[in-house]
Protein backbone atom coordinates (compact mmCIF):
# COMPACT_ATOMS: atom_id res chain seq x y z
CA UNK A 1 0.00 0.00 0.00
CA UNK A 2 1.20 3.53 -0.83
CA UNK A 3 0.48 6.44 1.38
CA UNK A 4 0.98 9.94 -0.06
CA UNK A 5 0.60 12.79 1.98
CA UNK A 6 0.48 15.75 -0.22
CA UNK A 7 1.64 19.11 2.30
CA UNK A 8 0.27 21.59 0.06
CA UNK A 9 -3.29 20.94 -0.10
CA UNK A 10 -3.73 18.90 3.50
CA UNK A 11 -4.92 15.75 1.97
CA UNK A 12 -3.68 11.59 2.24
CA UNK A 13 -3.28 10.26 -0.87
CA UNK A 14 -4.01 6.34 -0.96
CA UNK A 15 -4.10 3.00 -3.12
CA UNK A 16 -6.82 1.24 -2.69
CA UNK A 17 -7.13 -0.61 0.96
CA UNK A 18 -8.65 -3.72 0.86
CA UNK A 19 -8.73 -6.84 3.12
CA UNK A 20 -5.36 -8.28 0.99
CA UNK A 21 -3.48 -5.00 1.53
CA UNK A 22 -4.34 -4.07 5.06
CA UNK A 23 -6.82 -6.89 6.92
CA UNK A 24 -7.10 -3.82 10.06
CA UNK A 25 -7.25 -0.95 7.52
CA UNK A 26 -4.92 1.89 8.06
CA UNK A 27 -5.46 4.19 11.40
CA UNK A 28 -4.93 7.67 11.36
CA UNK A 29 -5.34 9.85 14.29
CA UNK A 30 -7.63 7.77 16.25
CA UNK A 31 -9.68 7.34 12.66
CA UNK A 32 -10.09 3.54 11.98
CA UNK A 33 -10.35 3.68 8.09
CA UNK A 34 -11.36 0.23 6.53
CA UNK A 35 -13.55 -1.19 3.24
CA UNK A 36 -15.05 2.32 3.40
CA UNK A 37 -16.36 2.61 6.49
CA UNK A 38 -15.17 4.48 9.75
CA UNK A 39 -14.81 3.21 12.85
CA UNK A 40 -14.53 5.03 15.80
CA UNK A 41 -14.43 5.01 19.44
CA UNK A 42 -17.18 6.20 19.83
CA UNK A 43 -19.00 4.75 17.58
CA UNK A 44 -22.71 4.32 18.11
CA UNK A 45 -22.30 0.38 18.56
CA UNK A 46 -23.73 -1.81 21.42
CA UNK A 47 -20.59 -2.70 22.61
CA UNK A 48 -19.45 1.00 22.49
CA UNK A 49 -22.05 2.48 24.80
CA UNK A 50 -22.18 2.13 28.54
CA UNK A 51 -24.22 1.95 31.31
CA UNK A 52 -25.64 5.52 31.61
CA UNK A 53 -23.59 6.59 28.92
CA UNK A 54 -26.40 8.33 27.04
CA UNK A 55 -28.02 10.92 29.30
CA UNK A 56 -31.02 13.52 28.78
CA UNK A 57 -27.96 16.50 28.23
CA UNK A 58 -26.93 14.37 25.58
CA UNK A 59 -29.83 14.19 23.62
CA UNK A 60 -31.54 17.56 21.44
CA UNK A 61 -34.70 18.69 22.62
CA UNK A 62 -37.70 16.93 20.61
CA UNK A 63 -35.31 13.70 19.74
CA UNK A 64 -37.36 11.26 21.61
CA UNK A 65 -41.24 12.59 21.90
CA UNK A 66 -43.34 12.85 25.31
CA UNK A 67 -46.25 10.73 25.21
CA UNK A 68 -49.08 12.35 26.46
CA UNK A 69 -52.32 10.44 28.02
CA UNK A 70 -54.54 12.82 26.17
CA UNK A 71 -55.11 12.68 22.37
CA UNK A 72 -56.31 16.47 22.03
CA UNK A 73 -55.27 19.23 24.06
CA UNK A 74 -57.06 19.24 27.62
CA UNK A 75 -57.48 22.67 27.22
CA UNK A 76 -59.92 23.80 24.28
CA UNK A 77 -59.20 26.76 22.37
CA UNK A 78 -56.03 27.71 24.70
CA UNK A 79 -54.19 29.51 21.46
CA UNK A 80 -57.52 31.74 20.87
CA UNK A 81 -58.28 30.95 17.32
CA UNK A 82 -62.11 30.83 17.82
CA UNK A 83 -64.45 33.21 18.63
CA UNK A 84 -68.02 32.72 17.72
CA UNK A 85 -69.60 35.32 19.26
CA UNK A 86 -67.35 38.19 18.71
CA UNK A 87 -63.97 39.52 17.87
CA UNK A 88 -64.69 42.17 21.01
CA UNK A 89 -67.01 42.79 23.10
CA UNK A 90 -67.11 46.47 24.76
CA UNK A 91 -68.53 47.98 28.18
CA UNK A 92 -68.83 44.68 30.23
CA UNK A 93 -69.11 44.68 34.30
CA UNK A 94 -70.64 41.27 34.70
CA UNK A 95 -69.59 37.42 34.55
CA UNK A 96 -69.96 35.86 30.54
CA UNK A 97 -68.34 34.62 27.70
CA UNK A 98 -68.11 38.02 25.04
CA UNK A 99 -65.44 36.42 22.52
CA UNK A 100 -62.65 33.97 22.58
CA UNK A 101 -65.22 30.65 22.69
CA UNK A 102 -64.54 28.89 26.05
CA UNK A 103 -62.61 31.89 27.70
CA UNK A 104 -65.00 33.78 30.76
CA UNK A 105 -64.41 36.93 32.49
CA UNK A 106 -65.26 36.65 36.01
CA UNK A 107 -66.45 39.91 37.54
CA UNK A 108 -68.37 41.24 40.32
CA UNK A 109 -68.66 45.20 40.61
CA UNK A 110 -64.95 45.98 39.36
CA UNK A 111 -64.37 48.47 36.80
CA UNK A 112 -65.34 48.26 33.16
CA UNK A 113 -63.78 45.82 30.72
CA UNK A 114 -63.54 45.57 26.66
CA UNK A 115 -62.52 42.08 25.69
CA UNK A 116 -60.49 41.51 22.50
CA UNK A 117 -59.52 38.30 20.20
CA UNK A 118 -56.49 40.32 19.47
CA UNK A 119 -54.16 39.26 15.93
CA UNK A 120 -50.79 38.61 16.91
CA UNK A 121 -48.06 39.70 14.18
CA UNK A 122 -44.86 40.26 16.36
CA UNK A 123 -43.64 39.25 19.69
CA UNK A 124 -42.21 35.99 21.15
CA UNK A 125 -45.91 34.65 21.75
CA UNK A 126 -46.21 35.10 17.55
CA UNK A 127 -42.85 33.45 17.28
CA UNK A 128 -44.20 30.58 19.23
CA UNK A 129 -47.02 29.61 16.62
CA UNK A 130 -49.56 31.31 18.15
CA UNK A 131 -51.69 34.31 15.63
CA UNK A 132 -53.98 35.13 18.58
CA UNK A 133 -54.72 36.70 22.00
CA UNK A 134 -57.36 37.34 24.63
CA UNK A 135 -56.77 40.58 25.98
CA UNK A 136 -58.81 42.78 28.45
CA UNK A 137 -58.63 46.39 28.53
CA UNK A 138 -59.42 47.97 31.74
CA UNK A 139 -62.08 51.21 30.49
CA UNK A 140 -63.52 52.25 33.83
CA UNK A 141 -61.12 51.68 36.87
CA UNK A 142 -61.66 50.63 40.49
CA UNK A 143 -58.44 52.00 42.36
CA UNK A 144 -60.21 51.30 45.73
CA UNK A 145 -62.24 47.94 45.46
CA UNK A 146 -64.76 47.28 47.78
CA UNK A 147 -63.88 44.51 49.96
CA UNK A 148 -66.18 41.38 47.93
CA UNK A 149 -65.17 42.59 44.29
CA UNK A 150 -63.72 40.47 41.94
CA UNK A 151 -62.01 40.28 38.49
CA UNK A 152 -60.72 37.14 37.01
CA UNK A 153 -60.28 35.36 33.40
CA UNK A 154 -61.11 31.53 33.63
CA UNK A 155 -61.73 28.43 31.14
CA UNK A 156 -64.03 25.49 32.85
CA UNK A 157 -63.57 21.61 31.96
CA UNK A 158 -65.74 18.84 32.58
CA UNK A 159 -64.53 15.81 34.88
CA UNK A 160 -64.91 13.06 32.54
CA UNK A 161 -62.33 15.13 30.25
CA UNK A 162 -59.87 15.05 33.36
CA UNK A 163 -59.80 11.59 34.95
CA UNK A 164 -56.12 10.94 33.10
CA UNK A 165 -55.05 12.99 36.76
CA UNK A 166 -56.55 10.10 38.65
CA UNK A 167 -56.87 12.61 41.54
CA UNK A 168 -57.82 11.69 44.45
CA UNK A 169 -56.42 8.09 44.38
CA UNK A 170 -53.03 6.73 45.25
CA UNK A 171 -51.60 7.19 41.76
CA UNK A 172 -52.71 10.88 41.42
CA UNK A 173 -50.47 12.79 38.39
CA UNK A 174 -49.49 16.14 38.99
CA UNK A 175 -50.48 19.28 36.94
CA UNK A 176 -48.45 21.41 34.82
CA UNK A 177 -50.06 24.30 33.58
CA UNK A 178 -48.37 26.89 30.81
CA UNK A 179 -49.03 30.04 29.32
CA UNK A 180 -48.12 33.41 27.33
CA UNK A 181 -48.92 36.15 29.11
CA UNK A 182 -48.32 39.85 28.61
CA UNK A 183 -49.53 43.01 30.30
CA UNK A 184 -48.17 47.09 31.03
CA UNK A 185 -48.25 46.25 34.60
CA UNK A 186 -45.41 44.20 35.94
CA UNK A 187 -44.78 42.16 39.28
CA UNK A 188 -46.34 39.26 40.74
CA UNK A 189 -49.87 37.45 39.67
CA UNK A 190 -51.61 34.59 40.90
CA UNK A 191 -53.43 32.01 39.11
CA UNK A 192 -56.14 29.14 41.00
CA UNK A 193 -56.65 25.64 40.22
CA UNK A 194 -60.27 25.28 41.43
CA UNK A 195 -61.43 21.70 41.72
CA UNK A 196 -65.37 22.23 41.95
CA UNK A 197 -66.53 18.97 42.79
CA UNK A 198 -64.92 18.89 46.09
CA UNK A 199 -64.59 22.62 46.99
CA UNK A 200 -60.72 21.90 46.54
CA UNK A 201 -57.61 24.55 45.13
CA UNK A 202 -54.69 24.96 45.00
CA UNK A 203 -52.58 27.98 43.40
CA UNK A 204 -49.41 29.23 42.15
CA UNK A 205 -47.51 32.80 42.14
CA UNK A 206 -46.05 34.01 38.58
CA UNK A 207 -44.55 36.78 37.71
CA UNK A 208 -44.37 39.66 34.71
CA UNK A 209 -40.86 40.78 34.42
CA UNK A 210 -41.06 43.38 31.52
CA UNK A 211 -44.03 45.14 30.58
CA UNK A 212 -45.57 44.62 27.26
CA UNK A 213 -43.53 41.58 26.35
CA UNK A 214 -45.21 38.44 25.87
CA UNK A 215 -43.68 35.41 28.45
CA UNK A 216 -44.04 32.14 28.82
CA UNK A 217 -45.16 30.93 32.10
CA UNK A 218 -44.67 27.30 33.28
CA UNK A 219 -46.59 26.15 36.50
CA UNK A 220 -46.41 22.90 38.33
CA UNK A 221 -49.00 22.18 41.33
CA UNK A 222 -48.79 19.02 43.25
CA UNK A 223 -51.01 15.77 42.96
CA UNK A 224 -53.79 15.71 44.74
CA UNK A 225 -54.89 11.87 46.35
CA UNK A 226 -58.29 13.42 47.93
CA UNK A 227 -61.53 14.26 45.85
CA UNK A 228 -61.77 12.49 42.92
CA UNK A 229 -63.31 14.75 39.80
CA UNK A 230 -66.81 13.28 38.57
CA UNK A 231 -66.62 11.24 35.69
CA UNK A 232 -69.66 13.30 34.15
CA UNK A 233 -70.39 16.32 32.23
CA UNK A 234 -70.80 18.96 35.01
CA UNK A 235 -68.25 21.78 35.25
CA UNK A 236 -65.07 19.96 37.31
CA UNK A 237 -62.71 22.05 37.13
CA UNK A 238 -61.69 25.53 37.13
CA UNK A 239 -58.34 27.57 35.96
CA UNK A 240 -58.77 30.74 37.30
CA UNK A 241 -56.18 33.86 36.71
CA UNK A 242 -57.16 36.59 39.25
CA UNK A 243 -56.51 39.84 38.10
CA UNK A 244 -57.74 42.31 40.75
CA UNK A 245 -59.98 42.10 44.26
CA UNK A 246 -61.08 43.57 46.89
CA UNK A 247 -59.73 42.78 50.78
CA UNK A 248 -62.34 39.57 50.63
CA UNK A 249 -59.54 37.91 48.29
CA UNK A 250 -56.30 39.32 49.48
CA UNK A 251 -56.43 37.73 52.95
CA UNK A 252 -55.36 34.85 53.30
CA UNK A 253 -52.00 33.34 51.81
CA UNK A 254 -51.45 31.20 48.53
CA UNK A 255 -52.26 27.60 48.86
CA UNK A 256 -49.27 25.75 47.24
CA UNK A 257 -50.62 22.49 48.44
CA UNK A 258 -54.37 20.98 48.04
CA UNK A 259 -57.19 22.86 50.73
CA UNK A 260 -60.44 23.49 50.91
CA UNK A 261 -61.72 26.48 48.65
CA UNK A 262 -61.33 29.51 50.74
CA UNK A 263 -61.52 33.27 49.03
CA UNK A 264 -59.36 34.71 51.47
CA UNK A 265 -56.63 32.98 49.60
CA UNK A 266 -57.70 33.55 45.77
CA UNK A 267 -55.52 36.97 45.05
CA UNK A 268 -53.15 37.11 47.46
CA UNK A 269 -50.63 38.14 44.60
CA UNK A 270 -53.13 41.01 43.59
CA UNK A 271 -52.09 42.60 40.18
CA UNK A 272 -54.51 45.24 40.24
CA UNK A 273 -55.26 45.50 36.49
CA UNK A 274 -58.28 47.32 37.35
CA UNK A 275 -56.22 50.05 38.93
CA UNK A 276 -55.95 52.36 36.16
CA UNK A 277 -57.63 53.18 32.47
CA UNK A 278 -54.23 52.37 31.26
CA UNK A 279 -53.59 48.69 32.62
CA UNK A 280 -54.30 46.06 30.28
CA UNK A 281 -53.65 42.02 30.38
CA UNK A 282 -53.37 39.24 27.85
CA UNK A 283 -53.16 35.82 27.40
CA UNK A 284 -52.72 33.09 25.08
CA UNK A 285 -50.88 29.79 24.29
CA UNK A 286 -52.98 27.80 27.11
CA UNK A 287 -51.73 24.27 27.88
CA UNK A 288 -52.94 21.95 30.84
CA UNK A 289 -50.43 18.38 31.04
CA UNK A 290 -49.94 15.38 32.80
CA UNK A 291 -47.10 15.42 35.13
CA UNK A 292 -44.36 17.74 36.15
CA UNK A 293 -42.41 19.52 33.44
CA UNK A 294 -40.63 22.79 33.46
CA UNK A 295 -40.02 25.38 30.24
CA UNK A 296 -37.47 22.50 28.97
CA UNK A 297 -39.25 19.38 29.02
CA UNK A 298 -42.83 20.99 28.61
CA UNK A 299 -43.79 19.09 25.24
CA UNK A 300 -44.95 21.15 22.31
CA UNK A 301 -48.15 22.51 22.34
CA UNK A 302 -51.23 20.51 20.39
CA UNK A 303 -52.09 22.87 17.70
CA UNK A 304 -55.47 21.61 15.84
CA UNK A 305 -56.62 21.97 12.77
CA UNK A 306 -59.33 25.30 12.85
CA UNK A 307 -62.25 23.00 11.96
CA UNK A 308 -61.29 20.34 14.69
CA UNK A 309 -61.00 23.21 17.80
CA UNK A 310 -64.07 24.68 16.14
CA UNK A 311 -66.09 21.88 16.61
CA UNK A 312 -65.04 20.89 20.56
CA UNK A 313 -65.93 24.79 20.51
CA UNK A 314 -69.23 23.94 19.29
CA UNK A 315 -69.95 21.74 22.06
CA UNK A 316 -70.61 24.47 24.71
CA UNK A 317 -72.02 27.16 22.02
CA UNK A 318 -72.97 27.14 18.69
CA UNK A 319 -74.12 29.56 16.59
CA UNK A 320 -75.83 30.13 13.53
CA UNK A 321 -74.71 33.33 12.00
CA UNK A 322 -76.57 36.18 9.72
CA UNK A 323 -73.94 37.18 6.97
CA UNK A 324 -74.49 41.00 5.82
CA UNK A 325 -74.57 39.56 1.72
CA UNK A 326 -76.59 36.65 1.95
CA UNK A 327 -78.86 34.33 3.79
CA UNK A 328 -78.03 31.73 5.81
CA UNK A 329 -80.43 28.44 6.04
CA UNK A 330 -80.63 27.11 9.45
CA UNK A 331 -83.41 24.13 8.97
CA UNK A 332 -86.22 22.80 6.47
CA UNK A 333 -89.50 21.83 7.85
CA UNK A 334 -93.15 22.22 7.43
CA UNK A 335 -96.57 23.61 8.51
CA UNK A 336 -98.21 21.76 10.38
CA UNK A 337 -101.21 24.41 10.85
CA UNK A 338 -101.61 28.09 9.43
CA UNK A 339 -99.40 30.04 11.96
CA UNK A 340 -97.02 27.12 13.20
CA UNK A 341 -94.28 24.50 11.41
CA UNK A 342 -91.97 21.91 12.73
CA UNK A 343 -88.33 21.86 11.78
CA UNK A 344 -85.43 19.70 12.77
CA UNK A 345 -82.16 21.93 13.35
CA UNK A 346 -79.08 19.33 12.96
CA UNK A 347 -75.83 20.23 15.02
CA UNK A 348 -72.50 20.11 13.93
CA UNK A 349 -71.46 18.12 17.10
CA UNK A 350 -73.15 16.62 20.36
CA UNK A 351 -73.99 19.81 22.63
CA UNK A 352 -73.00 18.92 26.26
CA UNK A 353 -76.25 19.56 27.40
CA UNK A 354 -79.59 20.67 26.06
CA UNK A 355 -78.93 23.71 26.90
CA UNK A 356 -80.67 27.21 25.95
CA UNK A 357 -81.72 29.35 22.82
CA UNK A 358 -80.93 32.54 21.82
CA UNK A 359 -82.51 33.49 18.58
CA UNK A 360 -81.79 37.21 17.28
CA UNK A 361 -85.16 39.20 16.31
CA UNK A 362 -84.16 39.02 12.28
CA UNK A 363 -84.69 35.45 12.13
CA UNK A 364 -87.01 34.90 9.13
CA UNK A 365 -89.46 31.77 7.65
CA UNK A 366 -89.76 31.14 3.88
CA UNK A 367 -92.86 29.89 2.68
CA UNK A 368 -93.82 29.89 -0.76
CA UNK A 369 -92.65 33.30 -1.75
CA UNK A 370 -93.33 34.81 1.16
CA UNK A 371 -90.44 36.32 4.07
CA UNK A 372 -91.94 36.40 8.03
CA UNK A 373 -90.76 37.05 10.93
CA UNK A 374 -90.99 34.44 13.55
CA UNK A 375 -90.01 33.35 17.18
CA UNK A 376 -88.66 29.59 17.43
CA UNK A 377 -89.02 27.72 20.76
CA UNK A 378 -87.37 24.64 20.83
CA UNK A 379 -86.60 21.15 22.68
CA UNK A 380 -83.11 20.43 22.16
CA UNK A 381 -81.84 16.84 21.93
CA UNK A 382 -78.02 16.60 22.57
CA UNK A 383 -78.39 12.68 21.57
CA UNK A 384 -79.38 13.27 18.36
CA UNK A 385 -77.56 16.41 17.86
CA UNK A 386 -80.40 17.75 16.61
CA UNK A 387 -83.11 20.79 18.13
CA UNK A 388 -86.41 20.29 17.98
CA UNK A 389 -88.21 23.20 16.74
CA UNK A 390 -91.63 24.64 16.99
CA UNK A 391 -91.94 28.13 15.40
CA UNK A 392 -94.87 30.44 15.33
CA UNK A 393 -95.26 33.63 12.90
CA UNK A 394 -95.05 36.75 14.24
CA UNK A 395 -96.34 38.48 11.02
CA UNK A 396 -97.31 37.82 7.72
CA UNK A 397 -99.88 35.64 5.26
CA UNK A 398 -101.27 32.65 7.27
CA UNK A 399 -99.76 29.12 6.18
CA UNK A 400 -101.09 26.00 3.92
CA UNK A 401 -100.90 23.52 6.21
CA UNK A 402 -98.50 21.04 4.96
CA UNK A 403 -96.27 23.13 3.10
CA UNK A 404 -91.98 22.59 2.91
CA UNK A 405 -90.65 25.51 4.96
CA UNK A 406 -87.22 27.27 5.23
CA UNK A 407 -85.81 28.71 8.60
CA UNK A 408 -83.37 31.88 7.75
CA UNK A 409 -81.50 34.23 8.64
CA UNK A 410 -81.70 37.40 6.97
CA UNK A 411 -79.13 39.18 4.81
CA UNK A 412 -77.36 40.96 8.53
CA UNK A 413 -74.25 40.14 10.98
CA UNK A 414 -76.96 40.87 13.76
CA UNK A 415 -79.30 37.72 12.77
CA UNK A 416 -78.55 34.98 14.41
CA UNK A 417 -79.34 31.46 16.31
CA UNK A 418 -77.36 30.33 19.10
CA UNK A 419 -77.72 27.56 21.22
CA UNK A 420 -75.78 27.93 24.58
CA UNK A 421 -74.42 24.78 27.12
CA UNK A 422 -71.39 26.47 28.31
CA UNK A 423 -70.45 25.16 31.79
Amino acid sequence: MTVEIDGANNIIKTNTINEVTSANGITIDGLNIKDSKLVTANSVVEANITNGAVTSGKIASGVIPTLRPNVSPIIINGDMAVSQRATSSTGQTASGYYTVDRMKLTASSLGTWTLAQEAQTSGNAFLNGFANAMRIDCTTADASPSAGDFLAFCTYLEGQDLQMFKKGGANAETFTLAFWVKSNLTGNAQVNLRDKDNTRMISSAYSISSANTWEQKVLNFAKDTTGAFGDDNGRSFEIEWTLDSGSDFTSGAIPTAWEATSNGDRNVNNLDVGGSTSNDWSITGIQLEVGEFNSSTLPPFQHESFGANLERCQRYYLRFQGDASDQRIIANGFTNSTSNIRAVVVFPTTMRTAGTITEAALITLWNGGSSDAVSLTAAIDPATNAVLASVTRDSGTPYTAGQAVTIRTTDSTDSFLAVDAEL
